[in-house]
């Protein structure tokens, strides 16, 4: 395509209003937080993962891991949304679909970002995975299957801006599809090692599914909420019952969750592993238990539930304050998710095995993590610079 028809499509889809001498500095801050956090990540490249991360040889996941998976599994639930909608046009929330697919692009980019700071050789993970592939490796089918789904995205999205919605809706369609499947394998990963209880079994995969509907709706309403306060303008009543359709689904798989959180940690104190209890007990009353019951349960699950019944669905501000306190409470729930399998030594009843292993972020571990989030902030308000007609929609395309 001729680089003059490009600029007559970004012409067209520009959305003129966000072009504020504070929006630019907002684009400057998250730019800033891109080039510090993933910099400083990156850096360890050059002097050595062991000395700017706090993992250890006995703890080798921590709070990156734990983003990667928080940030892949946002995508794949606003995937899905988006598919579903733009599958079925007739559902209420196909009028926002498009910035769920933008947003899912996002999200993707913003887990790749923290997970190639993360491991010691990414070129190496790239070109091994082409070059060797291993069918029977769950991490090989994730990296696969991501890969495939962002890049149906990419073309997805590509074909909603072009005005080519049956490409779109097919290749958004298979990349949903590879997004599930991608997701599946992320549980997997945890799922099928059996040295560590708290995560062995087929629970994992399903949990990552309900977190992905659950964050995914959460998303689906914060930047749609954001993107008009931004704007300064009213959601049409067609865009209203979108959210509030969104916000239908929160509530659902947010009750969901929670019992399914309550029944994996019940679990292993009826006849499960020792180690798998000793972990549970870490979220309960061990090291983690700040973050389970004040972010996890009381802030991502409690007060969320509180709003929306008080609220009744009908006050978009306070949907929007709930799905902020989800996605905050779900980062965490990732984070307390990875300690718990890693916390319990596998070798505990040795001598001078303590229960549990220290793990503390380093102070460039949460700046990586300030990075991710600066790839979401600039993504998002770029997308609604450029592609701001786009998302506009006044019917489903």
């Amino acid at each position: 395509m001729a680089i003059n028809q490009l600029t007559e499509i970004f012409t067209r889809t520009e959305d003129t209003r966000l072009a504020t001498p504070g929006i630019n500095w907002a684009m400057i801050l998250f730019l800033i937080m891109i080039v510090v956090g993933l910099g400083l990540g990156a850096s360890g490249f050059i002097v050595g993962h062991e000395a700017i991360y706090n993992n250890t040889r006995e703890v080798p996941w921590g709070l990156l891991i734990a983003t990667y998976a928080f940030w892949a599994i946002t995508s794949t639930g606003l995937c899905i949304y988006a598919a579903i909608s733009h599958l079925f046009g007739g559902t209420r929330m196909a009028i926002v679909s498009n910035r769920m697919v933008w947003m899912s692009i996002v999200c993707i980019f913003a887990a790749f970002a923290t997970i190639g700071v993360e491991i010691a050789s990414p070129h190496r993970m790239i070109f091994y995975n082409i070059m060797s592939p291993n069918p029977i490796s769950n991490i090989w089918w994730m990296g696969t299957l991501y890969g495939i789904a962002v890049g149906c995205m990419i073309i997805e999205f590509f074909g909603i801006v072009t005005g080519l919605a049956r490409i779109a809706v097919i290749i958004g369609t298979m990349g949903a599809f590879a997004e599930v499947l991608a997701n599946s394998c992320l549980g997997g990963v945890f799922a099928t090692l059996p040295a560590r209880p708290y995560w062995y079994g087929g629970q994992l995969p399903i949990y990552f599914l309900t977190a992905a509907f659950l964050s995914g709706a959460a998303a689906t309403i914060l930047f749609n909420y954001l993107a008009y306060k931004l704007r300064g303008a009213e959601m049409s009543d067609a865009v209203k019952d979108g959210i509030k359709s969104a916000g239908k689904a929160m509530t659902l798989v947010l009750i969901l969750y929670s019992v399914a959180t309550f029944w994996r940690l019940i679990m292993y104190f009826v006849g499960g592993a020792e180690l798998g209890r000793i972990a549970a007990d870490a979220l309960i009353s061990g090291p983690l238990s700040l973050n389970f019951w004040v972010i996890e349960v009381c802030i991502g699950l409690l007060i969320p539930l509180i709003l929306i019944i008080l609220t009744r669905l009908q006050n978009i501000a306070m949907m929007a304050i709930a799905g902020f306190l989800i996605l905050v409470g779900q980062f965490f729930a990732r984070y307390d998710l990875v300690s718990a399998g890693l916390l319990v030594p596998g070798t505990l009843g040795w001598d001078n095995v303590p229960t549990y292993l220290d793990y503390v972020p380093s102070l460039i571990e949460w700046l990586v993590i300030g990075g991710s989030i600066g790839v979401v902030g600039f993504g998002f308000l770029i997308g609604e610079r450029v592609f701001g007609k786009v998302f506009d929609q006044k019917e489903h395309h």
